[in-house]
This record gives C-alpha cells, sequence and structure tokens, in this order.
C-alpha cells in the first residue's frame, strides 16, 4: 500500500463478519420464513434455513448435491487487493465447511464509485480471482451496486456428496472437537482499523482456504462441524450444539490464538460483534474463564477455520461433544 492510497478501513463502520446482524436479531428475522410445501420444485433439499448451517445443500440426483452459498461484507484491511483474497477465501470456505468443492462463484461488489478509483475495485477483484484459481474454482461475472460503504464477496455454488455432508444437527456425545485455524482475527482486525498496524500472520490465516481440512475431515467420516467466523467460537459451537440437542465442553487452554491477539483484548481493541455475541450465549454457557479470555472465544472471526466433530491429524483438539446438559450447551473450563 502506498502513502496516498486510501484506508479502505476508513469508509466502513466496521471490518469483516464483524459486521454480521447480531445472531439472535438474525433468527428474529427468518423465524417463520418456511417454504409453502404445495409447491413443486427440483431436487431435494436437505439442509435449509433450520439449523443456521452454513450454506444450502440440494440432492439434485442420487450421489450428487449441489450446495449454494453467499458472503460479503466491509474491508478489515486497507490492502486491496489482500481484502479481496479474504473475502474470496471467506465466502468459499461455506462450502468446504460443508464438505463439498467450490465450482462456480460470482462476484458481489458494492463501490462507493464517487469517492474511491474504480483502481483499487480493480486490485479488489483481482485478489477474489486469484483465491478462486487457487480453489479451482471459476468466476464468471457477478453483481455490482453504487454504494457509500464498500463491500465485497461471493455468490458460491458447490457440489458434495449428499450422504458426506457435514452439517450443524450431526454432532454426538463421545466427539472430539477439533479447531484449523487460530482465533484472534476479529481484534487484531480491530486493532488494525484503529491504528493502522499490519498483522500478516492474520493475513495469512485469513487467505488460507479450508480445502484441506475439509478434505481430511470427509475422508475421516466426520458428518457435524461449522466454520468459525462472524458468531466467533462460541456463537457457532452453541449453534451446532443446540441444533445437535447435546454440550460443547471446550478447553481454553487448548485453542490457538494468533500473536497479539490476547494483548489486543487486554487493550481493548474488542469488536462490538464479538461483545453481542457474547452476551447471546452467555445464558445458555457455563464460562469457568475471566472476562478477557471469554471475548477472545466469542471474537467476531472473518475466514476462521473449522469446527469439526472429530480428530483431523495436525490439528488441535480443543474439547469435545457431551451428552445433554439441562439448558446448558456450552461448556468453557
Amino acid at each position: 500500500m502506498t502513502a496516498t492510497r486510501p484506508r479502505l478501513t476508513s469508509y466502513a463502520h466496521g471490518g469483516g463478519c464483524a459486521c454480521k446482524i447480531p445472531p439472535g436479531e438474525l433468527e428474529d428475522v427468518v423465524r417463520g420464513l418456511v417454504p409453502s410445501p404445495s409447491t413443486a420444485r427440483e431436487g431435494e433439499l436437505l439442509v435449509g434455513l433450520d439449523d443456521g448451517d452454513d450454506a444450502a445443500a440440494v440432492r439434485i440426483r442420487d450421489g450428487l448435491a449441489l450446495i449454494a452459498t453467499t458472503d460479503f461484507f466491509t474491508p478489515v484491511v486497507d490492502d486491496p487487493y489482500d481484502w479481496g483474497r479474504i473475502a474470496a477465501t471467506n465466502a468459499l470456505s461455506d462450502v468446504y465447511a460443508m464438505g463439498g468443492r467450490p465450482v462456480i462463484a460470482l462476484n458481489l461488489l458494492c463501490w462507493p464509485r464517487e469517492v474511491l478509483p474504480y483502481e483499487l475495485a480493480a486490485e479488489v477483484l483481482r485478489g477474489g480471482l486469484a483465491v478462486a484459481d487457487d480453489a479451482g474454482c471459476h468466476v464468471a461475472g457477478g453483481h455490482s451496486v453504487d454504494d457509500p460503504e464498500p463491500k465485497y464477496g461471493m455468490a458460491v455454488t458447490g457440489t458434495a456428496d449428499p450422504d458426506a455432508l457435514i452439517r450443524n444437527d450431526a454432532a454426538r456425545p463421545g466427539t472430539p472437537l477439533t479447531l484449523t485455524k487460530p482465533l484472534g482475527l476479529g481484534v487484531l482486525n480491530n486493532r488494525h482499523k484503529a491504528t493502522g498496524e499490519s498483522f500478516d500472520e492474520a493475513v495469512a490465516v485469513m487467505t488460507t482456504l479450508n480445502a484441506e481440512a475439509s478434505r481430511a475431515a470427509v475422508a475421516a467420516g466426520v458428518r457435524a462441524g461449522t466454520d468459525i467466523t462472524g458468531f466467533g467460537l462460541l456463537g457457532h459451537t452453541h449453534k451446532m450444539a443446540r441444533a445437535s440437542g447435546v454440550t460443547a465442553v471446550i478447553d481454553s487452554a487448548a485453542v490457538p490464538f494468533l500473536d497479539g491477539a490476547r494483548e489486543a483484548a487486554r487493550d481493548g481493541y474488542v469488536p462490538g460483534g464479538s461483545r453481542r455475541n457474547l452476551d447471546w450465549v452467555r445464558p445458555h454457557a457455563r464460562l469457568d474463564v475471566d472476562e478477557t479470555m471469554a471475548l477472545l472465544l466469542a471474537d467476531a472471526q472473518t475466514s476462521g477455520g473449522l469446527l469439526l466433530a472429530g480428530e483431523i491429524p495436525g490439528h488441535p483438539v480443543i474439547g469435545e461433544i457431551v451428552a445433554p446438559e439441562d439448558g446448558v450447551t456450552l461448556r468453557v473450563r
């Protein structure tokens, strides 16, 4: 980034997945959106709105399901190419989180065309294309809007074996919980937005595809999981445990964090989305950790890793699934 280039994060009210509508509010919005049972439709809907999965899945024939998802957000970094890479990696992640393979993506671009030059928009799109190339995913067109706040992402279609989908409602007691990327992206991105400090490790994590972890999970027979994004580790784990009718136990000492994350949280660089995540899960959780650790575990991640109900070689086990406990979906120690 040159000295004369504008700071993209200064044009956003928040950053990345921390800008999601709070989970409790979102659930209120979509509650009751049930398709008419009398309408004939193509294929069999395998995964829809019911349990808040990462994407939708439709069986179109034996042995083949289509996965559809979309994700876009405001800038989390000032470099436009890196922002494009991060946003594309995050959008593709929803397909990987369900055990699928991305096939085609469409760009989604909102741009303040009278404020920011199109050269920066081209860099954003170039970053997205680079990630799609790495994933072996086609990019063909998309949609753009003149918007006072820049936003970028992708609508992605993938394929999967319908009998090997990874989903929110399939976690069973006695299963370990594996996390494939370290936490701390929200607090570090917030520090970057506030100070301009760069965190290369955070960018590297956010631009690492979840493809390898997804393939390993499918090969290991994992059937329950999710990716960790805007609702944080606690929020996404709560959703999976609730959908599966179990309780998840998280060992905070086993959870990996990015360098500088603890210091950023201690210094107050906690996104509002992370605080809302913690407020949402607290009534359903037993949190035997201090407030700073609780906030880090609830930290709103952008392009985070996979949380999988199973053991995946090379990644830390951070807890386990146990039998349901009355009124508690989460125990954190």
